[in-house]
């Protein structure tokens, strides 16, 4: 068994979660038993002293991809941003409940439910030791939660950003239905391009790239996988940019 180390690795991460995660069993909505799960995780690495912002999807309520056939794009895409304002408002009812301090920051104004998004007062938040969760995506439609992650994540100056799925990582093939599929314990960002393995959607990606800002996919589901990668454990798949952070993460 690998020794742990106590300390957390990085000082701030930003971890995207998917709305279709919080589904667990049902086919429809928030899977209580999921969202608190996750919020127990966020306890565990909180405690650790590291700052934690999350952005989370919609899927679990509206896809918009699906759901807007016949629609017009942009007015489907509002929708799916306040899909997410939904799942960040369970999310931080969820972790208040496990006794941490959380602030909701949305995209698009709504006073009553969240705070504007500013960039400053969310650093603030961080270095006081609140959970931050960004709602409502970038606040504009054509833009996926994926890039409002790698857009929050780098104006926030996190040391990663972290993608939690449902599987353990960055595959050869799908696991799901390919049991052959071997796990990639890192990439170089411009491997996936090449192989078009649709880790993030491209807008995402580049942001990450453009900025340097390395990724890790990984399995949520799994418990402790959250704490272990804050205290530098090798978990998932780490996309990287430069062979030194590849390095730096053995």
């Amino acid at each position: 068994m690998p020794s742990v180390n106590n300390s957390p690795r990085y000082n701030r991460i930003l971890l995207k979660l998917s709305g279709e995660a919080l589904l667990g069993e049902k086919q429809f909505g928030i899977d209580q038993r999921v969202l608190h799960k996750y919020a127990r995780a966020v306890v565990d690495v909180v405690d650790t002293g590291l700052e934690l912002a999350i952005v989370i999807g919609g899927g679990n309520i509206f896809r918009g991809v699906e759901a807007s056939k016949g629609m017009t794009r942009a007015h489907a895409d509002y929708m799916g941003m306040l899909a997410t304002m939904i799942n960040a408002m369970a999310l931080q009812d969820a972790l208040e409940q496990e006794g941490l301090d959380t602030r909701l920051q949305s995209s698009i104004k709504m006073e009553e439910i969240a705070e504007p998004f500013i960039r400053r007062r969310a650093v603030r938040h961080l270095e006081k030791g609140r959970v931050v969760i960004f709602g409502a995506g970038t606040g504009n439609p054509y833009f996926t939660t994926d890039t409002a992650a790698a857009l929050r994540a780098l104006e926030i100056e996190a040391d990663v950003l972290l993608k939690g799925t449902r599987v353990d990582g960055i595959f050869s093939a799908d696991p799901e239905s390919d049991p052959s599929a071997e796990r990639f314990t890192s990439l170089h960002g411009e491997e996936i391009i090449r192989e078009d393995l649709r880790v993030m959607d491209m807008t995402a990606f580049t942001l990450c790239k453009e900025s340097d800002m390395n990724i890790i996919v990984f399995n949520m589901n799994t418990p402790g996988n959250l704490l272990r990668i804050a205290q530098g454990e090798d978990v998932g798949t780490l996309v990287y940019w430069h062979d030194e952070a590849r390095t730096e993460s053995s």
